[in-house]
């Protein structure tokens, strides 16, 4: 069911932002258009006021409104787009004013959702969100049929068009979360596999357009979808992450987040945020050069706030400083050696072993925590080299071995033993022997010897 997918064509716009004493209030201009050419509209002029505060029944003034309306004819706009959240009632005064299609910030970023959805779960989040917003404006489209339903075969038991619509929507609505609270329990089925399994999952987070899709790529050589587009990446993507860890690694990346991220947004694509509040860490990825980047920094902590995940460890990654004439990639430490933040470009591929090496460090120390043991970061243990004597009926750990990349070398003995020259954690070579139930015996004259 996909009726509210747009025609990916421009149209005509003129763009209203004005300013608020107000700082909650305030929204970025340059941010806006970008939104604005994201989503496909051909930008024709800028109406720019301040206020102190939004005009009750038109949010702006009746100067900016007679502005806008001249605008639209010299220009045969077709649409006004405002910077702000609109009240339904406001959207409605204003298209009755302006003779033309209003949309808010809210509708925008729910425009551009609905053209960047591919995934079916994507799909139904999306629609989720614009039902929701579209159930309090409905009024809108159905002024002239508010009265009773009447004449042959339409009678019934009294309700109006209007109220018809908002069941039929409600019902919807009713459905959509039916089928994501299952997308929900899969995903959590999953995750508690992957629990099991003691692997660790990595979580891309940022504000949007930071360049996580492309350090995603950098890292995975994933292919996925990234462009210098705000929401370019609306869809999650899971891919296997080399770095030197005891247990496998799984990087996720998510859609960006906004300032002032619609709620309705928050709550529809809540199953796949839900993947930042279980990951073992962040990496929360920030556009270096950008302007705002504190404030932007504090909107995407704000937004994980309300998903639960605001106690997740977090590395920062100051991306984009190929945009610097004067930075280098680095690591900041705290007082204890812990990695703090790293600067890269994952644009030109600088700075990614310093990024995988304070990932290595962190997830490292996650593992000795998990294990019981107390360990600073620079007592963090390396991987060693060792080398196995298997018997043939372990063929299946030696299996295991070679498909992990551990194995540097191999040799079999006369009797048919294997003789492995491995690299890797002790306690990772232990714990594959104990699943295959094997037995951890000491000799001198190898470093390490199991038997079945």
């Amino acid at each position: 069911m996909e009726f509210f997918e747009r025609p990916n064509v421009g149209e005509r716009a003129i763009l209203v932002h004005l300013d608020f004493q107000v700082e909650d209030a305030r929204e970025e201009l340059d941010e806006f258009k970008e939104l604005v050419l994201s989503a496909g509209a051909d930008p024709v002029a800028i109406v720019k006021g301040s206020r102190r505060t939004p005009d009750p029944k038109y949010f702006i003034g009746g100067g900016k409104a007679e502005e806008i309306i001249n605008i639209a004819c010299e220009e045969e706009a077709e649409l006004v787009i405002f910077n702000h959240a609109l009240s339904p009632s406001q959207e409605r005064n204003l298209e009755r004013l302006l003779k033309c299609r209003v949309l808010d910030r809210t509708g925008l970023i729910l425009d551009i959702f609905a053209q960047r959805a591919h995934t079916f779960e994507g799909k139904l989040q999306v629609e989720l969100a614009q039902l929701r917003h579209l159930s309090t404006r409905l009024v809108r489209g159905w002024t002239h049929l508010e009265r009773q339903k009447g004449g042959i075969g339409l009678r019934g038991p009294g309700e109006t068009q209007l109220e018809t619509d908002r069941r039929l929507i409600g019902q919807r609505i009713k459905q959509l979360n039916k089928r994501l609270e299952k997308v929900r329990r899969q995903r959590e089925d999953r995750r508690r596999s992957r629990n099991k399994s003691m692997v660790h999952t990595v979580s891309l987070v940022g504000y949007t357009n930071a360049g996580k899709s492309t350090l995603f790529n950098s890292l995975t050589d994933a292919g996925v979808y990234a462009e210098d587009k705000l929401f370019a990446t609306l869809d999650p993507t899971l891919r296997k992450l080399e770095v030197e860890t005891e247990y496998d690694t799984i990087l996720i990346d998510t859609v960006g987040f906004i300032r002032h991220l619609p709620h309705s947004l928050v709550a529809a694509f809540r199953s796949t945020l839900e993947e930042t509040e279980a990951a073992s860490l962040l990496l929360h990825v920030i556009d270096a050069h950008g302007d705002g980047r504190h404030d932007r920094i504090d909107e995407v902590n704000e937004v994980l706030k309300e998903v639960g995940a605001a106690e997740v460890p977090q590395l920062e990654v100051y991306n984009k400083i190929d945009l610097f004439e004067d930075v280098e990639a680095r690591i900041d430490r705290d007082n204890e050696n812990r990695p703090l933040r790293v600067w890269l470009s994952a644009k030109n591929s600088i700075g990614l072993d310093l990024l995988k090496q304070a990932l290595t460090e962190l997830l490292q120390w996650q593992e000795a925590k998990h294990r019981g043991d107390t360990v600073s970061f620079g007592q963090i243990n390396q991987r060693q080299h060792f080398r196995l004597r298997l018997q043939p009926q372990a063929g299946r750990l030696r299996a295991e071995l070679f498909e992990r990349e551990l194995v540097e070398r191999e040799e079999v003995l006369e009797n048919g033993d294997w003789l492995l020259d491995i690299f890797a954690w002790r306690r990772q070579v232990e714990t594959l022997c104990r699943e295959e139930g094997c037995q951890v015996i000491e000799d001198k004259s190898l470093d390490l010897v199991i038997n079945l």
